[in-house]
């Protein structure tokens, strides 16, 4: 979002917690960061000073100090201890909110924020949060008040992607990625279904192998997961002899799309129950990224039918498919597998509705009417040109 503010012609610096005292690990390089969130822009970055046993709200304080010393005129924050602080000084304050504020002191701070003096915005992923959050916690219903504004993806970085089969040889060109394990190899003229985003309770990796087991022609290819769900996920694969199994582990954003543009068909195998790295349940309004790079890599899509993901997905550009019926996504597989067609005609509308969540859009509308914006490059054009070639 900092990327997308500097492209739109603001003056913008991201303020994020330092490590914490004790802690043995060093500020990452820009170098580092650019790759690990596929950056192209840079910017000016605060590593603010924090305490491990303060969880966070010493940090909320703080980086409100800042933006004054500074001299920002709005606040554009995810915090709530800062939305909650900036607001009630009289600071303008935008919060964007991913989930109900949980928590004895959360709904109070959520409150605090839209009462307060400075409060200009409210930022919410999907209706179904909108909706939650103004029937329970009284939220502003003005629609100049509270955006939807789902996440989105950098154009940029997904055109002119390489065909599944090119993609695939390019991976198993570079000595840097480990493509063979106890589960399976990567092959340039093997079908394949990929999976990108991590392995936490909810997201569908035990259901990932049971349609494996079921479909060992084809090769599945996991990217992503923290370290040990990683390790809880390979000796699956080991203990239940599935050949057809791929993990790659932790891949940098900036090189995702090479990964996602070498599957056949991406999965998104969503429970009706999901874990968020907090451990809460985040089922009724995620609003996940892989969703819009999967729209953007232009591979057909098979995705668990969530009332939430059909506020983005439909009929036209994926699959939708019961979120715990194993047999329902074999079908599905083996379907898409056979119909060339189908696949191709479901990859050209993902990339179509790919360009309506940029970044810069995103951002465009989340700052129209409180801040003057510069006309910006037309990626948009260009991606939907690329998409219709």
């Amino acid at each position: 979002m900092t990327q997308a503010f500097i492209e739109l012609g603001q003056a913008a610096r991201l303020a994020v917690p330092g490590i914490p005292d004790g802690y043995p690990r060093q500020k990452p390089a820009w170098e580092e960061l650019a790759s690990q969130y596929g950056l192209r822009q840079s910017f000016p970055i605060e590593w603010l000073p924090v305490s491990s046993w303060m969880r966070r709200y010493d940090f909320g304080l703080r980086s409100v100090r800042w933006a004054r010393n500074w001299g920002a005129e709005l606040l554009y924050t995810r915090l709530p201890q800062a939305a909650a602080i900036a607001s009630r000084s009289g600071m303008e304050t935008i919060l964007e909110v991913h989930d109900l504020p949980r928590g004895s002191l959360g709904p109070r701070l959520f409150r605090w924020f839209f009462t307060g003096k400075g409060a200009r915005r409210l930022v919410v992923i999907t209706q179904a949060l909108a909706d939650s959050l103004i029937q329970e916690l009284g939220a502003p219903v003005s629609s100049s008040f509270t955006v939807i504004a789902p996440d989105s993806v950098d154009l940029e970085r997904y055109e002119e992607l390489p065909s599944p089969e090119q993609a695939r040889r390019e991976l198993l060109a570079n000595p840097k990625y480990l493509l063979t394990s106890a589960g399976g190899k990567l092959s340039p003229d093997r079908f394949t279904a990929g999976y990108t985003g991590h392995l936490y309770p909810g997201r569908g990796a035990d259901m990932l192998l049971q349609i494996a087991k079921k479909l060992p022609e084809i090769l599945f290819l996991i990217v992503g997961g923290e370290h040990d769900d990683q390790a809880r996920f390979k000796r699956q694969v080991q203990s239940q002899g599935l050949e057809n199994v791929l993990t790659i582990g932790f891949v940098p954003n900036a090189e995702l799309p090479l990964f996602q543009s070498a599957c056949d068909i991406l999965l998104m195998p969503y429970q009706q129950h999901v874990s968020a790295s907090s451990g809460g349940d985040i089922a009724l309004y995620l609003s996940p990224m892989k969703l819009f790079e999967y729209l953007a890599s232009g591979r057909a899509i098979l995705s668990s039918d969530l009332a939430v993901l059909r506020e983005v997905l439909n009929s036209e550009n994926a699959v939708l498919l019961p979120p715990e019926e194993v047999d329902a996504w074999v079908a599905a597989l083996k379907e898409l597998k056979d119909n060339p067609e189908q696949r191709a005609c479901l990859a050209q509308k993902a990339r179509r509705d790919a360009a309506g969540y940029t970044w810069q859009k995103r951002a465009r509308r989340i700052l129209a009417g409180i801040a003057p914006i510069e006309e910006s490059r037309e990626d948009e054009a260009r991606f939907y040109s690329n998409a219709t070639n």
